[in-house]
């Protein structure tokens, strides 16, 4: 009987997942970002290396994280962007995620700014 309550807490554990280890992320060192020049009409896919900075016309972008969720579980990548304007100093900071682009974007009236993928 003790035997059995073991193994029933062991399948608990298993199935509900262990505390602590529900989220594993994987750092990489480029964040690919697509850049959309609303004047213009053009996109366009840039990579950019963590803790650094790139400029793209009027724009800096500074990547300082990029992470990927556990590939067998929900897929998914985050970075943490930093955008500068020439004329309006930062008007981004923050978490960008692939999976939702919509919901943390840069959107400004010139250009948006969105995670595709980090390397």
């Amino acid at each position: 009987m003790r035997h059995l309550k073991q193994i029933f807490a062991l399948f608990i554990l298993l199935t509900l997942g262990i505390p602590g280890n529900a989220h594993s992320y994987t750092d990489h060192s480029n964040a690919v970002l697509r850049v959309l020049n609303k004047a213009a009409g053009k996109t366009e896919t840039i990579r950019v290396p963590v803790d650094y900075t790139v400029e793209y016309e009027k724009l800096k972008i500074s990547v300082r994280s990029c992470k990927q969720t556990d590939p067998f579980n929900a897929e998914n990548y985050f970075a943490f962007v930093e955008i500068e304007e020439s004329s309006q100093g930062q008007i981004f900071g923050g978490w960008m995620n692939k999976n939702e682009p919509g919901k943390n974007p840069l959107q400004n009236p010139d250009y948006d700014v969105w995670l595709v993928t980090c390397e």
